[in-house]
């Protein structure tokens, strides 16, 4: 999260270099990132590999430029060896226990100080002799393997809560569409030709991405399937770019056919907000129509434009971890600077 606040690089220098800052107010330093505890339990610390959730708030002078609070939801990191341009907060999560609470200090003088030449425009905030100030609260410290297994069950209690808001919804408006095995459901209404879409190959798409609640939050095609100019979208199938639910809900399909894709939450974005327009575990439903599918050229990269629906990165409302704005799916526990 911290890192998206700067090029990570500029955070990297910025705790790495022993300059900038004067170590007082009881303020420690280690790997040249000064920082206090304010709260300390006598829990366990995190070890390396740990998955730490936190709360922070990230100010220079009165400026706020983040706060976990804000967003309902604790940023999180992978406790590792400190690196440069690695996680700006890891110097500090093995020093930490649930419950701790430590202010960090980061120095603008650093940053400025090893800007890129090409680099003239600056954010307001970082100038000479400032400080970013990093008040963080440790919310909880679990294994890799007691991560997965909360993001497990935590999947499957959100699917029986979208599972029945889906029913409601085909019931109110006297939809029967057909379920997967996976827990999404979908409906044919207009066939295609030729083979169904197979992992590996590209496909071309048009798309319309709602909530539940009829909001639209992305699209390439407008309601009569006509194609928004410079919103071409096309992404290998099973590759992981688009969401879980467009990566199986597409291989149903062939060239030409229109569907409608009705996805639970934990198949789409998961509890990962992506804006006011899409909260976290939204339920999603797709308009989409397959325009081609083509075998995928290896030598080309393959990326998904944005604007697509993404399982974590890509257009907000189209299903690939690009489709939809900027949406994607939540796979693994995100990290401090993707919160």
């Amino acid at each position: 999260m911290i890192k998206r606040i700067l090029p990570i690089a500029l955070l990297g220098v910025a705790l790495i270099c022993n300059t900038g800052c004067n170590s007082n107010g009881g303020f420690k330093k280690t790997h040249g990132i000064e920082y206090k505890i304010i709260k300390e339990t006598k829990g366990k610390k995190a070890i390396i590999g740990d998955i730490i959730e936190y709360n922070i708030i990230a100010k220079v002078d009165t400026f706020e430029l983040t706060n976990t609070y804000k967003m309902g939801r604790p940023g999180a990191g992978r406790v590792e060896e400190p690196k440069k341009n690695g996680d700006p907060l890891a110097p500090i999560y093995t020093l930490l226990s649930v419950g701790d609470s430590a202010v960090i200090q980061l120095s603008c003088d650093t940053l400025l100080a090893n800007l890129p030449k090409e680099q003239t425009q600056l954010p307001p905030w970082l100038k000479k002799g400032k400080k970013i100030i990093v008040n963080m609260s440790v919310v909880s410290i679990k294994s890799m393997d007691e991560m997965q297994k909360e993001m497990q069950q935590k999947a499957l209690t959100q699917m029986s809560t979208d599972d029945k808001l889906l029913q409601d919804y085909f019931a109110k408006n006297n939809l029967k569409p057909e379920k997967t095995a996976s827990g999404m459901y979908y409906s044919i209404t207009t066939p295609g030709k030729g083979e169904t879409a197979k992992p590996g190959q590209m496909v071309s798409m048009n798309y319309i991405g709602k909530t539940l609640e009829g909001k639209q939050f992305d699209a390439n095609m407008d309601e009569n399937f006509k194609p928004i100019p410079g919103k071409e979208f096309s992404f290998p199938l099973g590759a992981g770019r688009v969401i879980k639910g467009w990566d199986e809900g597409v291989q149903l399909l062939n060239k030409g056919a229109k569907a409608n894709f009705y996805i639970p939450s934990p198949l789409a974005y998961g509890p990962q907000a992506m804006g006011p327009e899409l909260p976290a575990n939204s339920v999603l439903v797709f308009n989409v129509e397959v325009l081609d599918i083509k075998e995928a050229d290896n030598n080309g990269p393959g990326a998904a434009p944005q604007g697509a629906p993404q399982a974590q990165g890509g257009p907000q409302g189209a299903p690939h971890k690009a489709p939809g704005k900027t949406a994607q799916p939540q796979q693994a526990p995100p990290k401090a600077e993707t919160k």
